[in-house]
């Protein structure tokens, strides 16, 4: 008896969020917009509240609509790029193992952050750089639109139906559902609302975030 060839299914890719996903940086990115909040005299709750739920440009508007923007972003960057330089990051427990052990070619980082701090923090961190990364500076429409994970998916030659997207925050999760993704929540206690599947943690879901990508054999957690 002759078996019939085992034909392999389409190849499938992961697609990661950055900050609140891979990376822990809620404090760093509290104390920045604290610091800009002081330069501007305001109040630094208020502008990180409004900050967690809109892109910078949308927050100058809402907390400072009496500045120049453009100011504004500059001195935002100013502080961030000196965040990446001296501030303190980790990686979230899982992270390591996951990205080490996902072949280079099968997962990208989609953020909404500008890819020199990307590698800044990965640096800091330990954590390995894959071959595409999809900034802000990539795309004229960032999160909610599905424009960076589309992006994303096309640079790793990758069908958008055969992605899994990995988040933490409402509008990449819908970013990621509009792409047509496959779309896990994690690091949060409730399940953002549209994730296929959540996790209350990243290392909850690394085994089966490895089986999504085939490697099912490598699916435990050093």
């Amino acid at each position: 008896m002759i078996s019939e060839r085992v034909q392999p299914g389409p190849r499938k890719c992961v697609l990661f969020d950055v900050d609140g996903t891979l990376i822990d940086a809620v404090d760093n990115q509290r104390r920045v917009w604290a610091s800009w909040a002081g330069r501007y005299g305001l109040d630094a709750i208020e502008v990180y509240r409004v900050a967690l739920r809109t892109r910078p440009m949308e927050t100058f508007a809402k907390v400072a609509p009496d500045q120049d923007p453009r100011e504004c972003l500059a001195a935002l960057h100013e502080l961030e790029d000196e965040d990446v330089r001296s501030g303190v990051y980790a990686a979230f427990d899982g992270a390591s193992h996951l990205l080490g052990t996902l072949p280079s070619g099968a997962w990208a980082l989609v953020t909404s952050n500008y890819e020199h701090r990307v590698r800044g923090r990965f640096a800091r961190t330990g954590l390995p750089v894959p071959r595409v990364i999809v900034d802000a500076a990539a795309v004229e429409e960032g999160k909610p639109s599905p424009v960076p994970y589309l992006l994303a998916a096309e640079q790793l030659g990758v069908r958008p139906e055969n992605c899994l997207v990995i988040e933490d925050a409402p509008s990449g999760v819908e970013a990621g559902l509009r792409a047509g993704m496959t779309v896990w929540g994690v690091n949060t206690a409730v399940a953002v609302a549209g994730v296929h599947r959540h996790f209350a943690s990243l290392r909850e879901a690394v085994p089966d975030i490895l089986a999504f990508a085939r490697l099912e054999g490598s699916a435990g957690v050093g």
